[in-house]
């Protein structure tokens, strides 16, 4: 076997080059550090793609205590309280910072920066960088400051494969690029991953990210955690392009409305109608949309004239889809949009492996509980990479000598989206639940995307209530007591053997 072994030195090893990954990097200096990046730095990342802003309490009429309050109440009460906390407390002073790196948001002409308001907030909150293009001029600047600080290596077109690890404790990082193998020896390694839009047919999200970075962790033995929870976006427009274009929910914000083919405001009796939490007007227009009525954005007097110039980057994939905003309804429906499950981590980003860190979407904090509150996912990866920096900073370097695996690539996700939208889709039952882990179950050793899948299906299978993002037609109600899902890939597996010899419904009719 070919190999190309390199030892770091005990220098930490990134994996991912999103706003998380770049943050933790920059954090870092002037301590040497890796950067793995399986496109070049900016590009098919979901950051780069973000319209939302960051939330914080910056208006004269908010304050944490309301953000904190705001997000606990869209968490279903999963969140962790003192998280959650303390990422509200130090959301202004990270915005501050990306100001000061040079992010140029959205400002009012006499300086102070616009708020907007979206689903779920109490008071205008976020804040935007050229309007829905945040996550672009976000991204533009750090990869900017990343290429331009000599600690920071980013090796590009390399794809982690595998961790290793002794004894609960990270060796090394596998990767693959064009010319072959490579391994990384160390002892301190940060995923930085991104989310798993890549498994579903309907997604806002690259269609490359398909929870890679879940799979390194769950191979090398860590725990996940709150796997079941996936975000659907209400508002994508429905059309043939995959990924979906995202409509965000600022234009809502700014009074658009939804309207069925006859524009009627079919959510006008949802409290708080179109600016309801995303999972509750995301199952109002699946629903609708099921039975056979239509979806559609209305923006015609509400943002109006100035729709254009607020969100260029949804008023050009609308031209593109033939659109005229001016005049036309948006076709609409709900598609995948965010994970609040990932790698389970401490205050500080540590797993429950030594010496392997989470950031960002890949990482299950503990702020985002049952359903994620409207751009609080920015704000926790620019705050969450501090923190895991100095962590990582605060680590010994040393590392081991592991006996190493060969290099495999995960089969194509493709064959795999059609079944996992169906079963783990904006709304569930059982016996889809099992059908799936069946089929699934066979494929999970050789296939990352079918072993995430597994441990998703098992997650919302075993979670018999609906809550948040998660809803179960044969258990449409809360359970009395909340629980976080903590779940290994070992687990999983017993748990699927133990459904696949279960009879199925026929069989026992």
């Amino acid at each position: 076997m070919n190999m190309d072994i390199r030892d770091l030195g005990g220098r930490p090893v990134i994996v991912g080059a999103g706003i998380a990954g770049l943050m933790t990097a920059l954090h870092l200096a002037p301590e040497p550090v890796l950067l793995l990046s399986r496109t070049p730095l900016g590009a098919d990342a979901s950051s780069t793609w973000a319209q939302g802003g960051l939330a914080a309490s910056l208006g004269r009429d908010d304050e944490p205590s309301l953000h904190l309050a705001d997000t606990l109440a869209a968490g279903d009460e999963l969140c962790d309280p003192d998280v959650a906390r303390r990422i509200v407390l130090a959301a202004p002073a990270a915005i501050e910072d990306l100001a000061r790196r040079g992010v140029r948001f959205d400002r009012a002409p006499e300086g102070t920066l616009l708020l907007g308001l979206e689903a779920a907030h109490s008071r205008r909150r976020i804040v935007h960088a050229g309007g829905d293009g945040s996550g672009r001029e976000i991204m533009r600047v750090l990869v900017a400051a990343v290429r331009s600080t000599p600690s920071i290596t980013a090796i590009e077109g390399v794809e982690a494969r595998r961790l290793a690890v002794e004894d609960n404790a990270i060796a090394g990082v596998l990767a693959g690029c064009s010319t072959g193998s490579v391994f990384f020896g160390t002892g301190r390694v940060v995923l930085a991953t991104g989310g798993i839009g890549g498994l579903f047919l309907d997604s806002t999200n690259p269609l490359g990210s398909c929870g890679q970075g879940l799979a390194l962790a769950a191979r090398a033995g860590a725990v996940l955690a709150d796997l079941e929870f996936i975000q659907f976006h209400p508002t994508a427009l429905d059309g043939p392009d995959r990924p979906m274009p995202l409509i965000s929910e600022a234009v809502r914000g700014e009074g658009a409305t939804i309207v069925d083919e006859t524009g009627r405001r079919f959510l006008e009796d949802l409290q708080g109608a179109e600016l309801a939490p995303r999972d509750v007007v995301a199952r109002a227009i699946w629903k609708h949309l099921s039975n056979g009525h239509r979806a559609f954005l209305d923006v015609r007097e509400k943002p109006g004239p100035t729709f254009a110039r607020r969100f260029p980057t949804i008023a050009s994939a609308c031209r593109g889809a033939g659109i005229d905003s001016a005049r036309d309804l948006i076709p609409i429906r709900p598609a995948q949009h965010y994970h609040m499950g990932g790698v389970a981590v401490d205050a500080a980003g540590r797993t429950s492996v030594q010496g392997l860190w989470a950031c960002g979407e890949v990482a299950s904090t503990g702020l985002h509980g049952a359903n994620r509150l409207a751009s609080n996912s920015l704000t926790e990866a620019v705050v969450c990479a501090r923190w895991v920096a100095e962590s990582v900073a605060s680590s010994p370097g040393g590392q081991r000598r592991p006996a190493i695996a060969g290099d495999r690539s995960s089969p194509d996700p493709m064959d795999l989206r059609p079944l996992l939208s169906r079963a783990l889709g904006v709304v569930r039952d059982g016996e889809g639940l099992k059908a799936s882990i069946r089929t699934l179950l066979p494929l999970a050793t050789l296939s990352d995307p079918a072993a995430i899948g597994l441990m998703i299906a098992i997650d919302a299978l075993q979670r018999q209530e609906s809550r948040g993002a998660h809803y179960r037609t044969d258990f449409p109600h809360r359970a009395a007591v909340a629980r976080r899902s903590k779940l290994t890939l070992d687990a999983a597996v017993a748990a699927a053997h133990e459904v696949a010899c279960s009879p199925t419904l026929e069989e026992a009719i």
